[in-house]
């Protein structure tokens, strides 16, 4: 079974669609695995959505289109170095975003996705918990200033939602002062400030064709336009600018890593069976306690 993210190239998601697999963001393609009969799954991404599908599926084979495929905000939080920080706020909650390791969910109390962070932050905050987060700052000071809740802030960020820029992205909403302006929380404060709409990239897409607008600009990963203008073709959709002073670049968004998916490693993948994701049991039992109590408060609290 093929499981794909919103980020990848329009050319996966469209075989994706073909084959009858499924699009979504991480814990959504990670879920999905859980409950399809497939055996194998093929997770078309990044690393870390691989480990999740595993931790979640220890009993299915999970194997990706490119081992090298990789995560700034995994990658930005290594194991050894949160659990020291950890070590030193033993009386916090740990919460960590979802775009982690195996190894650093592990570490946690709390995974959550940008979906429902505000949500279980406020929750641990009504309780008098407070919290250490990881791994991105701009989503951890969003989550901070929306829920009033304690939090120490671990300094990650996302190298493709950090280089939206406020003051170009004003210019824009002057040339186009009919445009909706649709944020992920993964972008600096004052990207945020300027959005009509912040959410994860599902929400962004439910709000793509829930809203009437006929011009939206998007501050998230290009890949999610191909699902935008499929979901609604009557509409202009803009990317927004990650350069300086009057740039705006529809392809400046674009992930390194989830671009190393292609239709070449996804094919060498289905006719050998390589690169397969595998994660200790150990750390597999410790990193899917976090995760189920995610999906646990998802279900009793949120609809």
């Amino acid at each position: 079974m093929l499981i794909s993210h919103y980020y990848t190239d329009p050319e996966i998601q469209r075989i994706t669609e073909e084959t009858d697999g499924f699009i979504g963001d991480s814990l959504a393609m990670a879920e999905f695995g859980k409950k399809h009969p497939a055996k194998t799954l093929i997770v078309s991404g990044v690393r870390f959505m691989g480990e999740s599908s595993k931790v979640l599926s220890p009993e299915k084979k999970v194997l990706v289109p490119d081992l090298r495929a990789e995560c700034s905000l995994d990658l930005g939080c290594p194991e050894d170095e949160f659990s020291e920080f950890c070590d030193q706020h033993p009386d916090r909650v740990v919460v960590v975003y979802a775009n982690t390791s195996a190894a650093v969910k592990a570490r946690a109390d709390w995974v959550v996705t940008s979906s429902c962070a505000v949500e279980i932050v406020e929750h641990l905050h009504e309780q008098g918990k407070k919290i250490i987060w990881a791994s991105d700052r701009y989503l951890g000071g969003y989550i901070k200033e929306k829920s009033g809740a304690d939090m120490l802030l671990w300094q990650g960020e996302c190298i493709i939602h950090a280089e939206f820029k406020a003051e170009s992205l004003k210019q824009l909403k002057e040339i186009h002062p009919e445009a909706v302006v649709l944020v992920h929380p993964e972008s600096p404060a004052e990207v945020v400030e300027l959005a009509d709409v912040v959410g994860s990239t599902s929400q962004l897409l439910a709000a793509s064709k829930r809203l009437d607008n006929k011009t939206m600009i998007v501050a998230t990963e290009s890949g999610i336009f191909y699902k935008m203008q499929q979901a609604r073709p009557d509409v202009n959709f803009i990317a927004a600018p990650t350069g300086g002073k009057g740039a705006e670049c529809r392809m400046c968004a674009i992930c390194p890593w989830m671009k190393m998916n292609n239709l070449t490693n996804l094919r060498q993948v289905l006719e050998t069976g390589q690169n397969e994701i595998n994660v200790p049991e150990d750390i597999r039992q410790k990193a899917v306690i976090s995760l189920d109590r995610m999906l646990d408060f998802s279900k009793q609290y949120l609809k």
